[in-house]
């Protein structure tokens, strides 16, 4: 029988050697094959990373929408809550030994909002980890598979004896997604100018209309809704009867929501489709020659366009409400 050191030695090559080439690590193709399963865009996935962003910010109590602004504790926390919010999206098993069983399979779970910096316990080697990240700055996440070997870990330790998978061997690492496009933080990527003229008012009702009117043409998400307005009701500052909508229909701002109807004339228009709990806001006016072939929409009887900057003001026409998007 081989001395303990030499067949583990033999044991990890063989298994680097399979795993070289593609197809050949039966469980963690069955976990990869299930994820893509249970989310084939990746749609779900992105709105978990966008949430649980959204949710250590806090924006409704405490106005923040930078990550730069939580303090250490709260970063430290994030790969927690992500474990914690996919679990609960996708209804995984609590695992024997990792975080999760998927069909079968503990799998470890690791997010990190550095690329590259997921912290890999000791006790999670042999095992797969489902590794996240995902980037506020650059508004880009990932997603991938890989079981971990000793071979390809950083040898650094710290404190908690967790490494990191060292930078040559990340192609080892099958990806779910990568570089895919996070839903964009708004607050975060606009002018720095029209967002401190957003926050000038002391009023939550004034701050949400003062950002459907500088950020047009952008989907705006119920987070940062709940950022500027710092309302329990804050939805209901954005719809009409006193809200945004109503408020800037003089201005020829049109705030259109995730209804069926709302996302029709928005496509109509050329404009970006907004997503469950999400609006886009735009200046129209009624289309003349001067617009040649843009985009129009047929509203209150009269075509319209998007406005142009050397366009007159008008009133914008009433949007009709129907049943929201699935």
């Amino acid at each position: 029988m081989l001395p303990f050191e030499e067949a583990d030695i033999k044991a990890a090559t063989s298994v680097a050697l399979q795993q070289a080439a593609p197809g050949v690590d039966p469980e963690l193709d069955k976990v990869y094959d299930h994820i893509k399963a249970l989310d084939p865009t990746g749609r779900q996935f992105a709105t978990v990373l966008r949430d649980t962003i959204d949710q250590l910010l806090n924006g409704e109590v405490t106005g923040r929408y930078d990550w730069k602004a939580l303090f250490k504790t709260e970063k430290t926390h994030a790969g927690t809550l992500v474990e914690i919010n996919l679990q609960r999206e996708f209804r995984f098993a609590d695992g024997d030994a990792m975080d999760y069983q998927i069909v079968g399979v503990d799998v470890d779970c690791k997010y990190s909002q550095q690329f590259g910096g997921w912290m890999i316990p000791p006790e999670a080697m042999g095992h797969l980890c489902l590794l996240a990240w995902a980037d506020d700055y650059k508004s880009l996440w990932s997603a991938g598979l890989v079981r971990i070997r000793s071979e390809w870990l950083n040898t650094g330790n710290n404190r908690d004896l967790k490494l990191t998978i060292k930078a040559g061997h990340r192609d080892k690492i099958q990806w779910l997604w990568h570089n895919e496009a996070l839903p964009e933080n708004v607050l975060l990527h606009m002018d720095a100018t029209d967002r401190d003229a957003v926050f000038a008012s002391n009023s939550g009702q004034g701050r949400l209309n003062e950002l459907f009117r500088r950020v047009q043409k952008r989907r705006i998400g119920r987070n940062v809704v709940r950022t500027v307005a710092q309302q329990k009701d804050y939805m209901k500052r954005v719809r009409g009867n006193g809200g945004s909508r109503s408020a800037l229909r003089p201005e020829g701002i049109l705030i259109m929501g995730d209804y069926a109807s709302h996302r029709e004339i928005a496509g109509q228009l050329g404009l970006p489709l907004p997503e469950e709990s999400e609006f886009v806001s735009a200046r129209v006016v009624t289309s003349g020659p001067q617009h040649g072939d843009a985009p129009r929409v047929t509203l209150d009887g009269k075509q319209w366009v998007l406005a142009r900057s050397d366009d007159p003001v008008e009133p914008a026409p009433a949007l009709p409400s129907h049943t929201r998007q699935d």
